[in-house]
């Protein structure tokens, strides 16, 4: 995927959901773990050296696995380079944590299925579709598929 640079850095910029020092190892062979600023801003992690304002990387945070590695630290690796794994060091069990949740929760595909999932309930109670007044309840991205419905516990394990 590309991305224009200027935009990225802009959007680097923005608030963040959440930002700490951490320590990270990139995914090459040899890599040792630097301590690095890292900012979740919307579904990308910016990481940038600790004393500049440029960042210098960003990973889009879909089609991808986060894995608790051990209590204080955390990998990040994609589906289609499973053996490309960005390992992150916090400095608590609760940091970490709090990290892996908001990764997991900042994916595109996480907000599709709390969206499918909200829509069916709202349906199902009040018997309209709180899509259509937007013009977009026939779009197939918003629809359950296969035909099943998703279960609360299912929504809440995304």
């Amino acid at each position: 995927m590309r991305f224009n640079e200027k935009e990225l850095v802009f959007l680097s910029r923005q608030p963040s959901e959440m930002a700490a020092e951490l320590g990270m190892r990139g995914p090459k062979k040899g890599d040792v773990v630097k301590k690095r600023l890292v900012k979740l801003v919307v579904n990308f992690l910016f990481y940038f050296r600790t004393d500049e304002e440029e960042p210098i990387g960003a990973l889009l945070l879909e089609q991808c696995r986060v894995e608790r590695e051990d209590s204080q630290s955390f990998s990040v690796a994609f589906l289609d380079e499973a053996e490309r794994k960005y390992l992150f060091e916090c400095d608590s069990e609760e940091q970490c944590g709090e990290w892996i949740d908001s990764i997991i929760k900042a994916s595109y595909e996480f907000m599709r299925k709390n969206l499918i999932f909200y829509r069916t309930e709202i349906h199902r109670l009040t018997g309209k579709d709180p899509l259509e007044q937007y013009g977009i309840s026939d779009e197939t991205r918003f629809q359950v598929s296969n035909g099943l419905q998703l279960t609360p516990r299912d929504a809440a394990s995304l």
